[in-house]
Protein backbone atom coordinates (compact mmCIF):
# COMPACT_ATOMS: atom_id res chain seq x y z
CA UNK A 1 0.00 0.00 0.00
CA UNK A 2 0.84 3.69 -0.58
CA UNK A 3 0.47 5.93 2.38
CA UNK A 4 1.52 9.41 2.93
CA UNK A 5 1.83 10.60 6.31
CA UNK A 6 1.68 14.45 7.45
CA UNK A 7 3.44 15.23 10.24
CA UNK A 8 7.20 14.21 11.29
CA UNK A 9 6.33 14.62 15.16
CA UNK A 10 6.66 11.07 17.14
CA UNK A 11 3.47 10.13 16.19
CA UNK A 12 4.16 10.78 12.54
CA UNK A 13 7.71 9.29 12.79
CA UNK A 14 6.81 6.20 14.38
CA UNK A 15 3.82 5.61 12.62
CA UNK A 16 6.23 6.14 8.94
CA UNK A 17 8.72 3.72 10.59
CA UNK A 18 6.01 0.96 11.77
CA UNK A 19 4.06 1.01 8.27
CA UNK A 20 8.10 0.63 6.47
CA UNK A 21 8.30 -2.17 8.55
CA UNK A 22 5.31 -3.26 7.66
CA UNK A 23 5.90 -3.35 4.39
CA UNK A 24 4.08 -0.41 2.52
CA UNK A 25 5.46 1.89 0.55
CA UNK A 26 5.74 5.62 2.57
CA UNK A 27 5.95 9.39 2.20
CA UNK A 28 6.74 11.38 5.28
CA UNK A 29 5.97 14.98 4.89
CA UNK A 30 6.99 17.65 7.23
CA UNK A 31 6.37 21.59 7.55
CA UNK A 32 9.86 21.98 8.98
CA UNK A 33 12.89 20.83 9.36
CA UNK A 34 13.17 16.88 10.85
CA UNK A 35 13.01 17.61 14.09
CA UNK A 36 10.84 20.67 14.25
CA UNK A 37 11.35 22.97 17.21
CA UNK A 38 8.09 24.27 17.01
CA UNK A 39 6.15 20.88 17.29
CA UNK A 40 4.46 19.49 20.32
CA UNK A 41 7.50 17.15 20.17
CA UNK A 42 10.62 19.05 18.97
CA UNK A 43 11.76 20.40 22.29
CA UNK A 44 14.93 18.48 24.17
CA UNK A 45 13.00 16.09 26.06
CA UNK A 46 9.76 14.64 27.65
CA UNK A 47 9.34 12.39 30.55
CA UNK A 48 8.35 8.51 30.33
CA UNK A 49 6.98 6.91 33.58
CA UNK A 50 4.19 4.12 34.71
CA UNK A 51 2.25 6.66 36.56
CA UNK A 52 -0.94 7.47 35.57
CA UNK A 53 -4.52 8.35 37.42
CA UNK A 54 -6.07 4.76 38.67
CA UNK A 55 -8.86 3.70 36.38
CA UNK A 56 -7.54 6.23 33.32
CA UNK A 57 -6.68 3.07 31.32
CA UNK A 58 -3.10 4.87 30.26
CA UNK A 59 -1.58 2.80 32.91
CA UNK A 60 -2.53 -0.62 31.80
CA UNK A 61 -1.12 0.95 28.55
CA UNK A 62 2.15 1.96 29.53
CA UNK A 63 4.17 -1.23 29.54
CA UNK A 64 3.29 -1.75 25.42
CA UNK A 65 4.99 1.52 25.07
CA UNK A 66 8.31 0.76 26.82
CA UNK A 67 8.13 -3.00 24.31
CA UNK A 68 7.39 0.00 21.43
CA UNK A 69 10.63 1.66 22.37
CA UNK A 70 12.80 -1.29 22.95
CA UNK A 71 11.74 -2.17 19.27
CA UNK A 72 12.90 1.51 18.46
CA UNK A 73 16.48 1.26 19.98
CA UNK A 74 16.79 -1.92 18.60
CA UNK A 75 16.36 -0.56 14.79
CA UNK A 76 18.14 2.56 15.49
CA UNK A 77 21.21 1.14 17.49
CA UNK A 78 21.05 3.09 20.45
CA UNK A 79 18.92 4.45 23.14
CA UNK A 80 17.91 7.24 23.48
CA UNK A 81 16.00 7.24 26.72
CA UNK A 82 18.01 8.39 29.84
CA UNK A 83 16.40 5.66 32.68
CA UNK A 84 17.19 8.11 35.93
CA UNK A 85 13.44 7.20 37.69
CA UNK A 86 11.07 9.76 38.92
CA UNK A 87 10.02 11.51 41.87
CA UNK A 88 6.96 12.99 43.06
CA UNK A 89 5.66 15.33 45.82
CA UNK A 90 2.57 15.65 47.33
CA UNK A 91 1.60 18.97 49.08
CA UNK A 92 -2.17 18.92 49.58
CA UNK A 93 -4.18 15.74 49.98
CA UNK A 94 -5.87 14.50 46.50
CA UNK A 95 -3.48 16.22 44.55
CA UNK A 96 -1.97 15.50 41.41
CA UNK A 97 1.13 13.87 42.62
CA UNK A 98 -0.97 11.70 45.14
CA UNK A 99 -3.43 10.41 42.30
CA UNK A 100 -0.50 9.36 40.47
CA UNK A 101 0.46 7.03 43.53
CA UNK A 102 -2.67 5.60 43.65
CA UNK A 103 -2.15 4.77 40.20
CA UNK A 104 1.26 2.98 40.82
CA UNK A 105 -0.30 1.19 43.73
CA UNK A 106 -3.38 -0.04 41.40
CA UNK A 107 -1.16 -1.42 39.07
CA UNK A 108 1.31 -3.01 41.20
CA UNK A 109 4.37 -0.79 40.78
CA UNK A 110 7.06 -0.47 43.46
CA UNK A 111 7.72 3.03 44.87
CA UNK A 112 9.84 4.06 47.76
CA UNK A 113 8.07 6.69 50.21
CA UNK A 114 10.10 9.07 51.94
CA UNK A 115 9.05 12.03 54.82
CA UNK A 116 10.00 15.69 53.50
CA UNK A 117 13.29 15.24 55.61
CA UNK A 118 14.20 11.99 54.35
CA UNK A 119 13.67 13.24 51.05
CA UNK A 120 15.34 17.07 51.06
CA UNK A 121 17.99 15.31 52.69
CA UNK A 122 18.66 13.16 49.40
CA UNK A 123 17.95 16.03 47.27
CA UNK A 124 18.48 18.89 48.56
CA UNK A 125 17.00 21.31 46.66
CA UNK A 126 13.79 20.57 47.94
CA UNK A 127 12.49 22.34 50.98
CA UNK A 128 11.41 19.66 53.93
CA UNK A 129 9.05 21.77 55.31
CA UNK A 130 6.51 22.44 51.95
CA UNK A 131 5.15 19.34 51.41
CA UNK A 132 3.85 16.28 53.26
CA UNK A 133 5.88 13.28 51.32
CA UNK A 134 7.82 12.24 48.51
CA UNK A 135 8.28 9.19 46.45
CA UNK A 136 10.73 7.75 44.05
CA UNK A 137 9.89 5.47 41.61
CA UNK A 138 13.16 3.63 39.28
CA UNK A 139 10.63 2.74 36.49
CA UNK A 140 11.35 6.44 34.40
CA UNK A 141 13.46 8.83 33.33
CA UNK A 142 13.68 11.41 29.55
CA UNK A 143 13.15 10.88 26.34
CA UNK A 144 15.83 12.87 23.89
CA UNK A 145 13.21 14.11 21.87
CA UNK A 146 15.57 15.56 18.96
CA UNK A 147 17.95 12.50 19.15
CA UNK A 148 15.15 9.96 18.47
CA UNK A 149 13.39 12.23 15.77
CA UNK A 150 16.95 13.07 14.05
CA UNK A 151 17.35 9.44 14.51
CA UNK A 152 14.63 7.86 13.00
CA UNK A 153 14.54 10.06 9.99
CA UNK A 154 17.78 8.75 8.92
CA UNK A 155 16.37 5.41 9.63
CA UNK A 156 13.66 5.70 7.20
CA UNK A 157 15.71 7.26 4.34
CA UNK A 158 18.22 4.30 4.65
CA UNK A 159 15.21 2.14 4.57
CA UNK A 160 13.52 3.25 1.50
CA UNK A 161 10.78 5.80 2.55
CA UNK A 162 10.29 9.59 1.30
CA UNK A 163 10.98 11.97 3.57
CA UNK A 164 10.46 15.43 2.81
CA UNK A 165 11.43 18.45 4.97
CA UNK A 166 10.38 22.12 4.94
CA UNK A 167 7.05 20.90 2.15
CA UNK A 168 4.30 22.53 4.10
CA UNK A 169 0.96 20.33 3.22
CA UNK A 170 -2.02 23.24 2.69
CA UNK A 171 -4.92 21.01 1.81
CA UNK A 172 -6.31 17.00 2.10
CA UNK A 173 -8.54 15.60 0.14
CA UNK A 174 -9.30 12.38 1.73
CA UNK A 175 -11.98 11.39 -0.73
CA UNK A 176 -9.09 11.24 -3.91
CA UNK A 177 -6.05 10.37 -1.54
CA UNK A 178 -4.36 13.65 -2.59
CA UNK A 179 -2.34 16.23 -0.67
CA UNK A 180 -1.39 19.43 -1.31
CA UNK A 181 1.61 21.30 -0.79
CA UNK A 182 1.76 25.24 -0.20
CA UNK A 183 4.01 25.68 -3.49
CA UNK A 184 0.61 24.01 -5.71
CA UNK A 185 2.44 20.24 -6.27
CA UNK A 186 0.12 17.46 -5.30
CA UNK A 187 0.86 14.14 -4.24
CA UNK A 188 -1.47 10.75 -4.33
CA UNK A 189 -1.98 7.58 -2.16
CA UNK A 190 -3.79 4.43 -1.50
CA UNK A 191 -4.59 6.04 2.46
CA UNK A 192 -3.18 9.31 4.07
CA UNK A 193 -2.38 9.63 7.62
CA UNK A 194 -2.43 13.12 9.58
CA UNK A 195 -0.06 13.45 12.36
CA UNK A 196 -0.25 17.20 12.26
CA UNK A 197 -0.41 17.71 16.26
CA UNK A 198 -1.86 21.52 16.70
CA UNK A 199 -1.56 22.33 13.25
CA UNK A 200 -4.47 19.68 12.27
CA UNK A 201 -7.05 22.51 12.79
CA UNK A 202 -5.81 24.28 9.79
CA UNK A 203 -6.30 20.93 7.78
CA UNK A 204 -9.77 19.94 9.83
CA UNK A 205 -11.27 23.57 11.01
CA UNK A 206 -14.45 21.13 11.78
CA UNK A 207 -12.74 19.33 14.38
CA UNK A 208 -12.45 22.35 16.19
CA UNK A 209 -15.55 21.38 18.25
CA UNK A 210 -13.24 18.33 20.01
CA UNK A 211 -10.10 19.57 19.81
CA UNK A 212 -8.58 22.63 21.84
CA UNK A 213 -5.58 24.47 20.94
CA UNK A 214 -2.94 25.90 23.70
CA UNK A 215 -0.09 27.57 23.41
CA UNK A 216 2.33 27.44 26.61
CA UNK A 217 5.81 27.90 27.18
CA UNK A 218 9.06 25.62 28.50
CA UNK A 219 11.83 27.10 31.41
CA UNK A 220 15.22 26.03 30.92
CA UNK A 221 17.23 27.28 33.85
CA UNK A 222 20.96 26.85 35.68
CA UNK A 223 20.50 25.67 39.10
CA UNK A 224 22.48 27.33 42.07
CA UNK A 225 26.15 26.43 42.01
CA UNK A 226 25.78 24.49 45.07
CA UNK A 227 22.95 22.16 43.88
CA UNK A 228 24.50 21.19 40.37
CA UNK A 229 25.90 18.20 41.62
CA UNK A 230 22.60 17.07 42.89
CA UNK A 231 20.65 17.50 40.07
CA UNK A 232 22.48 16.18 38.09
CA UNK A 233 21.98 13.09 39.99
CA UNK A 234 18.79 13.66 40.24
CA UNK A 235 15.41 11.76 38.85
CA UNK A 236 12.99 13.40 36.89
CA UNK A 237 10.10 15.41 39.37
CA UNK A 238 7.26 14.32 37.54
CA UNK A 239 4.61 16.39 39.70
CA UNK A 240 5.67 19.03 42.44
CA UNK A 241 1.76 18.59 44.07
CA UNK A 242 -0.07 21.08 44.90
CA UNK A 243 -1.97 23.06 42.27
CA UNK A 244 0.97 23.68 40.08
CA UNK A 245 0.52 20.54 37.44
CA UNK A 246 4.33 21.16 37.44
CA UNK A 247 7.44 18.86 36.45
CA UNK A 248 11.11 19.51 35.96
CA UNK A 249 13.75 17.63 33.82
CA UNK A 250 17.08 17.36 34.75
CA UNK A 251 20.16 17.96 32.82
CA UNK A 252 19.66 15.13 30.53
CA UNK A 253 20.93 14.52 26.72
CA UNK A 254 23.17 17.70 26.70
CA UNK A 255 20.00 19.97 27.12
CA UNK A 256 19.52 22.01 30.30
CA UNK A 257 17.45 21.22 33.41
CA UNK A 258 13.98 22.47 32.09
CA UNK A 259 10.43 23.77 34.38
CA UNK A 260 6.99 22.77 32.88
CA UNK A 261 3.67 23.62 34.55
CA UNK A 262 0.32 23.04 32.92
CA UNK A 263 -0.95 26.49 34.58
CA UNK A 264 1.24 27.95 32.05
CA UNK A 265 -1.15 27.86 28.91
CA UNK A 266 -3.32 30.28 27.31
CA UNK A 267 -5.73 29.05 24.58
CA UNK A 268 -5.53 30.19 21.33
CA UNK A 269 -7.07 29.35 17.57
CA UNK A 270 -3.79 29.69 15.94
CA UNK A 271 -0.71 27.03 16.64
CA UNK A 272 1.35 29.81 15.09
CA UNK A 273 0.38 32.51 17.13
CA UNK A 274 2.95 34.35 19.69
CA UNK A 275 5.81 31.73 19.33
CA UNK A 276 7.89 34.13 20.27
CA UNK A 277 8.56 34.19 24.54
CA UNK A 278 7.80 37.69 26.54
CA UNK A 279 9.66 39.24 29.00
CA UNK A 280 9.95 37.71 32.37
CA UNK A 281 7.74 34.78 30.95
CA UNK A 282 10.86 31.93 31.69
CA UNK A 283 11.17 33.34 35.20
CA UNK A 284 7.05 33.54 35.68
CA UNK A 285 7.07 29.51 35.17
CA UNK A 286 10.39 28.93 37.00
CA UNK A 287 8.85 30.66 40.44
CA UNK A 288 5.58 28.40 40.16
CA UNK A 289 7.83 26.04 41.71
CA UNK A 290 8.14 27.53 44.97
CA UNK A 291 6.94 25.89 47.05
CA UNK A 292 8.84 22.49 47.33
CA UNK A 293 11.57 23.91 45.26
CA UNK A 294 14.02 25.80 47.82
CA UNK A 295 16.09 29.18 46.56
CA UNK A 296 13.86 29.38 43.42
CA UNK A 297 15.42 32.86 42.73
CA UNK A 298 18.83 31.68 42.90
CA UNK A 299 17.98 29.65 39.06
CA UNK A 300 18.54 31.76 36.38
CA UNK A 301 17.08 31.07 33.22
CA UNK A 302 18.69 30.02 30.03
CA UNK A 303 16.26 29.65 27.47
CA UNK A 304 12.47 29.69 26.52
CA UNK A 305 10.72 27.50 24.80
CA UNK A 306 7.13 28.10 22.85
CA UNK A 307 4.92 25.23 22.06
CA UNK A 308 1.55 24.32 20.44
CA UNK A 309 -0.89 21.54 22.11
CA UNK A 310 -4.39 20.28 21.01
CA UNK A 311 -6.78 19.11 23.89
CA UNK A 312 -9.30 16.77 24.01
CA UNK A 313 -11.51 17.55 26.91
CA UNK A 314 -10.69 14.31 28.64
CA UNK A 315 -6.93 14.76 27.58
CA UNK A 316 -7.38 11.41 25.31
CA UNK A 317 -6.11 10.25 22.16
CA UNK A 318 -8.87 10.87 18.91
CA UNK A 319 -9.08 9.32 15.49
CA UNK A 320 -11.08 9.90 12.50
CA UNK A 321 -11.24 8.03 9.89
CA UNK A 322 -12.71 10.00 6.45
CA UNK A 323 -12.68 8.13 3.29
CA UNK A 324 -8.96 7.30 2.40
CA UNK A 325 -8.00 9.68 5.55
CA UNK A 326 -7.02 8.97 9.01
CA UNK A 327 -6.51 12.01 11.87
CA UNK A 328 -4.60 10.84 14.84
CA UNK A 329 -3.98 13.58 17.44
CA UNK A 330 -2.27 12.83 20.42
CA UNK A 331 -3.87 15.27 22.73
CA UNK A 332 -1.58 16.99 25.74
CA UNK A 333 2.17 16.61 27.16
CA UNK A 334 1.31 12.91 27.46
CA UNK A 335 1.16 11.64 24.04
CA UNK A 336 5.08 11.70 23.83
CA UNK A 337 5.75 8.76 25.77
CA UNK A 338 3.48 6.69 23.78
CA UNK A 339 4.52 8.15 20.27
CA UNK A 340 5.98 4.42 19.43
CA UNK A 341 3.15 2.84 20.54
CA UNK A 342 0.91 5.00 18.94
CA UNK A 343 2.79 4.54 15.64
CA UNK A 344 2.86 0.65 15.93
CA UNK A 345 -0.85 0.59 15.96
CA UNK A 346 -1.78 3.13 13.58
CA UNK A 347 0.43 1.48 11.25
CA UNK A 348 -1.69 -2.33 12.38
CA UNK A 349 -4.96 -0.36 11.56
CA UNK A 350 -4.02 1.02 7.77
CA UNK A 351 -3.38 -2.86 7.26
CA UNK A 352 -5.78 -4.53 8.76
CA UNK A 353 -8.66 -1.96 8.24
CA UNK A 354 -9.45 -2.39 12.16
CA UNK A 355 -9.81 1.52 12.83
CA UNK A 356 -12.83 1.11 15.39
CA UNK A 357 -9.91 -1.28 17.36
CA UNK A 358 -7.66 1.73 17.08
CA UNK A 359 -9.90 3.95 18.28
CA UNK A 360 -10.82 2.68 21.39
CA UNK A 361 -7.12 1.62 22.25
CA UNK A 362 -6.39 5.47 21.92
CA UNK A 363 -8.80 5.89 24.28
CA UNK A 364 -7.35 3.42 26.36
CA UNK A 365 -10.93 1.82 26.95
CA UNK A 366 -10.74 -1.87 28.28
CA UNK A 367 -12.02 -4.30 25.62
Amino acid sequence: MNVIVVGAGIAGLSTAWSLVKAGHRVTIVEQGKIPNPLAASGDHHRIIRRAYRANSGYGALITEAYEAWDELWADLGESHLDPRGFLCVSREEGDEAEEYREGMEEGGWPIELLEPEAAAARWPFLEAGTFRYAYFSPDGGALHCRKIAAGMAEWLRANGANVYEDSKVVAVDAETGRVTLDGGESMEADRIVVTAGAWVLKLFPELGGELKTFRTALAYAEPPADLKAAWEAAPVILDVGGKTDGYMIPPSGGAGMKFGSGLHKVPTSDADWNRDPVPGEGEAIRNLFSPPIARIDEYRVTEVVTCAYTFTADEKFMAHDREKCLVVSACSGHGYKFGAAVGRRVAKAIGDGDVDGLKRWLRAEKV
